[in-house]
């Protein structure tokens, strides 16, 4: 125990490095790029993120290319990091990501992670729960998990050396035109990700005591 624990203190000190030293870039080296390669094992060490009943309704739009960083541009309300990133991912909720139960829960069968009777149980329970929910609390769930995966996205992009900075602020209604998504899915938020030409403002923080209560909150 005495052996492994320096290396265990290590790991821990450069988790919470990696949480400290995050920040909201919005100026970015244009020249650096980032392959596909390590954006795609970038997501997919995001998507290692939890989710309602394990459905996995993130689904992500990469965009690349200086064309469409371009297209994007006025529609991200003129915000010169859409450019000037390496990417921009954008962030979508699948609504009917209970479609996808049957793979998700067959590969878990294949991989010995419960019984096949188990799985075929799931299906059928959730394919009904999604059916008869409504369209507000199927959005809620998207959302949620959404937030999840994006926030693990940008962690995982900081440990890599990369900067992030999450983006609410664009037209969503004329993203989805331009893009051509479908009504299948909404958008959650915008992630520009790349270098940073200006680190990020340091920010201030509410005190624990100020957000969090034990037990009961407290009286207004």
């Amino acid at each position: 125990m005495s052996v492994s624990q320096p290396s265990t203190t290590m790991e821990h000190q450069l988790f919470f490095d990696v949480i400290q030293e995050r920040r909201s870039v919005r100026s970015y080296d244009p020249q650096i790029k980032i392959s596909r390669e390590e954006l795609t094992e970038m997501l997919r060490q995001a998507t290692l993120a939890p989710s309602a009943a394990n459905l996995q309704p993130w689904r992500f739009l990469v965009i690349d290319t200086p064309e469409l960083k371009q297209k994007l541009l006025p529609i991200a309300f003129n915000q010169q990091q859409v450019v000037e990133a390496s990417a921009v991912i954008a962030v979508l909720g699948d609504l009917e990501c209970y479609k996808w139960a049957e793979k998700i829960y067959g590969m878990a069968v294949d991989a010995d992670f419960m019984p096949a009777e188990t799985a075929k149980s799931f299906v059928e329970r959730y394919t009904v729960m999604y059916s008869n929910m409504s369209s507000e609390a199927i959005h809620q769930k998207v959302y949620t998990d959404g937030g999840l995966v994006s926030m693990q996205l940008m962690l995982v992009a900081r440990a890599k050396g990369y900067d992030t900075v999450p983006m609410g602020g664009y037209d969503k209604q004329k993203f989805m035109e331009a893009f051509r998504i479908s009504e299948r899915y909404v958008p959650i938020m915008l992630i520009a990700i790349g270098k940073a030409a200006k680190s990020g403002h340091p920010t201030v923080r509410l005190a624990v005591d100020d957000v969090a209560f034990f037990n009961e909150m407290p009286e207004e």
